[in-house]
């Protein structure tokens, strides 16, 4: 069994609304083999892995899978659960899994569910799958595998890698809030939010904190200045820079002292309670071996260590700090009291759990030995002992909650400490006698110890005793109060053709509300009607570039088929659905094989939108309809817009005495129905793209745009103005764009599969009569069918046609396309002249030599700029209508447009 790729799905996808991993597996020598064909195979893999016994697998009780096993199955299916039984090992708790078939014999796709914030590029997920094929391999050749070390190592790199217990909070506060997160980076780097509205956070330190407050936070010395000026308690103490000032330091204060790093944390190289020049230097050592970078020697203040922890100047959690100990039972010595309590499931290495594991180290041994004890002693049962002198989280220590035994007085206090160092978020670290007392200045009660930036949130959320702090709702709730949203309004629009003229027009007329537009298309992702990333930018990746961005007031997001199949959706859920219609193309790839296929993958876009959300549908496409039907898309409870071409379409009409509101044309005028009522919008005739109405996919394009605003509550008169406005020259570039060459017409258009090439054709005929030329190329990644049917279409179009592959083949070899193409154009007409072409500009050429004066070239291209280029080195000139009101002086202005058939 071979591991051929891993790929992430991190939005929602086919398979689940979580992430997943997809594993490509190729069974090799296993293909067409049953696991009842191994002997003893099933009884050697549960002794390897006994939780597979777990596993229900679709029988609803445990054992399921084992059945399965003994009954036979394929080596896929149990990778999967192996996976997921190895990913349950190392604490990694997903539980969905899925094998399918991948087109061919022994090839198979293998689905894991990932947790939600993990990494996209973690490496665990394909670690974890690549150890499931070789453990199922060999148990299948009747070997019995090592494998622990291998699962520890994994294990190891899981836990580094996973957000830690403060960012999975704030994560999970941020979700219960209906706040979508992303996690940006193998850190632990989150994004709340979308658009103008996202935050970004990073552990307890968001984007408006202070950088001066971390600085000054950061350096000891600097924070006891800034609030002993202020007048707040702070214990004496002098910076010093050698052991000869720190010991210098000592006599001019008087033991015992504490000596800390000026800029160390985590309760890291604390000494406490030194009384000698010798405990002092050595302090000092220590500390600048690690740090070098000064140290403080201060008084020792007697009292009780808090950690208060403030939010927006607000106390919202107080613990009471206890130092790492243990607790005699009459039996066991300190070793093993310390080994019992780092049993505890809730203590991990650093600070990826509640609590820290207890380190047995030179501190841990010298403060016992200052006690007169050893590892080896047993205290008396219920005898506490100290393990260390600092009361911190970070080196063992316990937290029990005090938030309800603050006195005002120290809240207020605390209040004046986080505004003196400049933090809106900042743990305060004080010793006091008792926290539930009154503080008045200088009345010796206790003293501030520290300030720190991005604190720790866990011992507020969970604490060894008392009640749990919802410390990090705190902290989301400061970064977006009440009544604030983190969303901007989202529109998805997919479907086979119609996508990016339709995602412009919506985009224009939003942009017409004075809203800072991101959209996303086939040719690329512009903000601000600017184009910021070029190409084919109809996937996940686009659209998070989109919402990431601090501009983007509305996002219009064409989603295709290849970036849900490849990657999922680049968001969690849409304001307004938009599926224009659903024809045959794609098939043969990612594992698209028919209509219903093809049906399954768009409807995701329908089905994950907000609930009560907008779902806009073409009434003239049987399969689109069908949609408002679907469980899941019910589910969501949408408010449903129909469209229509047909003003006596029956769906619609249905739709519109139930109350509905649909979109329609009639007698020229497009026209917006909600119930009996009717409301004209405009005449077509005004919306240029449709070229008098001769456009009719432009005309469907268009009521779905028009549906799409008003559903984000566009005003009439704005839609209308901007449809009016909308100039394909200059907003549908690469759609239908008009040329003209000396007294020639050249169409460019971008229509790959049968309806958008006999869209365009239809048109080519109404608009320009004779008989058009075509340059034709078609994408090698469909079936053979798929071409053969599309270059049929343009067969019985015309029968002059130049012949060209795309300079990227997708898996075919060279001229198999052009055969391919060749044999359906003489199908259609067994007396077609067809070219043979060297490339795009060969083909064109070829076109214009085969045209008389007045036959229009249709040109279909792989890639626009590409085809700017040549027509500027051509000398050819975009087409201005003309009530056109800008004129358009270059082939990059992109000419006129036809039929939106993209």
């Amino acid at each position: 069994m071979r591991i051929i790729h891993v790929r992430r799905l991190r939005g929602p996808n086919l398979f689940v609304s979580r992430p997943v991993a997809v594993a490509l597996v190729d069974l090799e020598e296993l293909t067409r083999q049953e696991t009842s064909e191994w002997p003893g195979f099933t009884d050697r893999l549960l002794r390897a892995l006994p939780g597979l016994a777990e596993h229900h697998c679709g029988a609803g009780r445990p054992n399921g899978f084992v059945d399965k096993m003994r009954r036979g199955t394929y080596a896929g299916h149990v990778a999967e659960h192996v996976a997921l039984e190895l990913s349950h090992l190392i604490g990694r708790e997903v539980h969905f899994g899925r094998t399918i078939d991948a087109g061919r014999s022994g090839l198979y796709r293998v689905i894991m569910e990932c947790p939600v914030d993990e990494w996209d590029r973690d490496p665990v997920p394909e670690r974890l799958f690549r150890l499931a094929a070789r453990l199922v391999t060999e148990q299948a050749a009747g070997r019995t595998p090592e494998f622990t070390a291998e699962l520890a190592e994994i294990g190891a790199d899981y836990e580094r890698s996973r957000l830690g217990v403060s960012s999975q909070a704030l994560a999970d506060a941020a979700r219960a809030r209906d706040i979508p997160v992303r996690r940006l980076s193998d850190a632990a780097l989150l994004q709340l939010g979308h658009g103008c509205r996202r935050r970004r956070v990073w552990a307890a330190m968001d984007e408006h904190t202070s950088a001066i407050g971390v600085d000054v936070a950061g350096d000891k010395a600097i924070t006891k200045g800034l609030l002993a000026t202020a007048g707040i308690p702070v214990a004496d103490g002098i910076a010093v820079y050698s052991e000869q000032e720190a010991i210098e330091a000592l006599d001019e204060l008087g033991g015992p002292v504490v000596v800390k790093p000026v800029a160390g944390n985590h309760g890291q190289d604390v000494h406490l309670e030194l009384r000698t020049s010798d405990a002092v230097a050595a302090a000092y050592r220590a500390i600048d071996l690690r740090h070098r970078g000064g140290a403080l020697v201060e008084v020792y203040v007697p009292g009780t260590d808090y950690r208060v922890l403030m939010v927006g100047g607000r106390l919202v959690a107080a613990t009471q700090l206890t130092a790492a100990h243990v607790v005699g039972d009459g039996e066991s010595d300190i070793a093993t009291l310390i080994e019992r309590v780092n049993a505890d499931p809730r203590r991990g290495e650093g600070h990826d759990r509640p609590l820290t594991r207890i380190t047995v180290d030179e501190n841990v041994i010298a403060y016992l030995a200052a006690q007169g004890l050893r590892l080896g002693d047993r205290p008396a049962a219920g005898e506490t002992v100290s393990l260390r002198r600092t009361a911190n989280l970070s080196t063992g220590g316990t937290g029990r909650d005090v938030t309800d035994l603050v006195h005002p007085d120290v809240a207020w206090l605390c209040r004046r400490i986080a505004d003196t160092v400049g933090l809106d978020i900042c743990g305060i670290d004080l010793r006091l006698i008792d926290i539930g007392g009154p503080w008045r200045p200088r009345d010796d009660r206790g003293v501030v110890l520290e300030v720190n930036a991005s604190p720790g949130l866990r011992m507020h959320l969970t604490p060894s005793e008392g009640a749990r702090r919802d410390v990090a709702g705190a902290i989301v709730d400061h970064m977006y109060p009440q009544g604030t949203s983190a969303r901007v309004p989202i529109v998805a629009v997919t479907g086979t053709n119609g996508k990016t003229t339709t995602v412009r027009m919506i985009a224009h007329a939003l942009r017409a509300t004075g809203l800072r537009v991101g959209m996303t298309s086939t040719d690329g992702v512009f903000v601000e009607d600017r184009l910021v990333y070029p190409g084919d930018s109809s996937g996940p990746r686009s659209a998070e570039m989109v919402l990431d961005d601090p501009s983007v007031q509305a996002a219009v997001l064409e989603t295709a088929r290849g970036g849900i199949l490849g990657r999922g959706l680049g968001y969690d859920r849409a304001d307004v659905a938009v599926v224009t219609n659903i024809t045959a193309d794609h098939f043969g790839a990612d594992g698209v094989e028919d209509l219903d296929d093809l049906v399954r993958v768009k409807a995701l876009v329908a089905e994950e939108i907000a609930d009560r959300g907008r779902l806009v549908l073409n009434a003239d496409d049987p399969r689109c309809l069908a949609l408002a039907n679907s469980p899941a898309i019910i589910d969501r409870d949408p408010v449903v817009l129909l469209y229509s071409l047909d003003p006596a379409n029956p769906a619609l009409l249905h739709h519109l005495r139930q109350g509905g509101t649909g979109y329609l044309v009639d007698d020229g005028l497009l026209i917006e129905a909600q119930g009996a009522r009717r409301t004209p919008l405009l005449d077509v005739a005004e919306v240029a793209v449709t070229f008098d109405g001769l456009a009719a996919y432009n005309i469907a394009n268009t009521l779905a745009a028009v549906a799409a605003s008003r559903a984000l509550d566009v005003p009439r008169e704005v839609v209308r103005d901007a449809l009016a406005d909308f100039d394909g020259g200059m907003h549908n570039t690469g759609r239908g764009a008009v040329y003209h060459l000396g007294e020639r017409t050249v169409v460019v258009d971008y229509a790959h599969n049968t309806a958008a090439l006999t869209a365009v054709g239809d048109l080519l005929r109404q608009r320009w009569g004779g008989n058009p030329v075509v340059a034709l190329t078609l994408p090698g990644d469909r079936t053979d069918d798929l071409v053969s049917d599309a270059a049929y279409a343009v067969g019985r179009l015309t029968d002059r046609v130049a012949v060209y592959e795309d300079s990227s083949l997708r898996g075919r070899e060279p001229g198999e396309m052009t055969k391919l193409i060749t044999a359906a154009l003489y199908a259609a007409d067994s007396q077609a002249r067809t070219v043979a072409c060297d490339g795009m500009e060969d083909a064109f050429t070829t076109a214009l030599s085969m045209a008389a004066p007045d036959d229009p070239v249709l040109l279909v291209y792989e890639k626009f700029a590409t085809v700017q280029a040549m027509l500027a080195r051509h000398g050819a000139v975009p087409g201005v209508p003309a009530r056109q009101r800008l004129a358009a002086t270059s082939p990059s202005a992109g000419g006129e447009v036809v039929p939106g058939c993209s």
